[in-house]
């Protein structure tokens, strides 16, 4: 495809780097500099609560279209947050908003995106210590949003499946899809992630239990998502995967 931007090209060429062999990357505590996330801002409204999936969903598209913005390409400070998170260990750190707390985040680089009224936010990362202050002043914990009756996943809608039996908080999930939307990306040749791109990044989320989960991973072409254990799983635990042609 020739008509791709150069800029997104650039983007994803970084983004698949991911992929590469690298050098082990380990932070150092008495760094701060070393310690890397990017920030996602979930929209929690007090009466209008979304519902899990698609708030899930909303964080997974907002992490893959941050990296792959056309920011992300060139020389731009936003670039330039992008490859020091990139070269070093992947965190990301879900809080939420609502009201104006909600708008001003939207004044943070980043990109924010929507599935079926959820929104989400994700921003440009940082070390953790450089957080911005409209940002770090969010609440990390303290919502949870109940399960909600899944229907069967689209066709040809690419699917980000979560092991149910985790039981993972919205906070910990909305991370971990991020994750897995942007891995995808990363396995896709330019031109499929381009045709991703022209859709928004539309992507859908489920939750299955360990059987159909492990099932769900072993199809081809499926990534996998392997938590470093910091927070609420064991190290190792496979939390979610993705697959970008849903049969």
């Amino acid at each position: 495809m020739s008509d791709i931007p150069d800029s997104f090209r650039a983007a994803h060429a970084r983004l698949s780097a991911l992929n590469e062999p690298r050098p082990s990357h380990r932070e150092d505590p008495a760094d701060p500099s070393t310690v890397q996330a990017m920030p996602i801002v979930l929209h929690m409204p007090k009466n209008e609560r979304p519902d899990r999936l698609s708030l899930s969903a909303a964080a997974a598209m907002a992490v893959v279209a941050c990296c792959l913005d056309e920011r992300a390409g060139g020389d731009t400070a936003f670039a330039a947050g992008l490859g020091g998170w990139y070269d070093a260990r992947i965190r990301k750190v879900s809080r939420r908003a609502r009201n104006i707390h909600w708008r001003r985040a939207q004044e943070v680089p980043g990109v924010t995106c929507s599935a079926n009224g959820a929104e989400a936010r994700a921003c440009v990362p940082s070390a953790i210590a450089d957080t911005d202050p409209m940002i770090a002043k969010l609440q990390i914990g303290g919502t949870d949003l109940p399960p909600v009756e899944e229907e069967p996943p689209l066709r040809d809608v690419p699917l980000i499946a979560v092991d149910r039996d985790l039981q993972m908080s919205v906070g910990k999930q909305t991370a971990q899809v991020g994750h897995a939307s942007m891995l995808l990306a990363a396995a896709l040749p330019v031109e499929d992630a381009w045709t991703w791109a022209s859709t928004g990044f539309e992507l859908q989320v489920r939750e299955l239990p360990r059987p159909h989960f492990r099932e769900f991973c072993a199809q081809p072409g499926a990534v996998e998502v392997a938590d470093a254990g910091f927070t609420e799983v064991a190290p190792g635990s496979v939390t979610a995967a993705a697959i970008y042609r849903c049969d």
